[in-house]
């Protein structure tokens, strides 16, 4: 019983980081961003980027990731 929450709240972490990963945009890889060794931009949005929906979804990501192998690792375990 314990388990088949467990592997049910697995397969939720697994779909919603899915989502998640799929929904960041990726960094751009312009010969400007390679020259100065990534995006220096002192724009609003540079200096606010703790704030941004991208910065909000790396957060989200991290602890998904982190849940996830955790989560794994509980599975794997001869616990249950």
């Amino acid at each position: 019983m314990v388990k088949t929450i467990i592997m049910v709240a697995y397969i939720v972490v697994c779909v919603v980081l899915t989502i998640i990963v799929l929904s960041q945009e990726g960094k751009p890889a312009s010969l400007t961003n390679s020259i100065s060794g990534g995006g220096y931009d002192s724009s609003y949005w540079s200096k606010n980027k703790k704030n941004s929906k991208e910065e909000v979804l790396k957060k989200i990501t991290t602890v998904l990731g982190i849940l996830f192998i955790l989560v794994a690792l509980l599975l794997d375990s001869k616990l249950f």
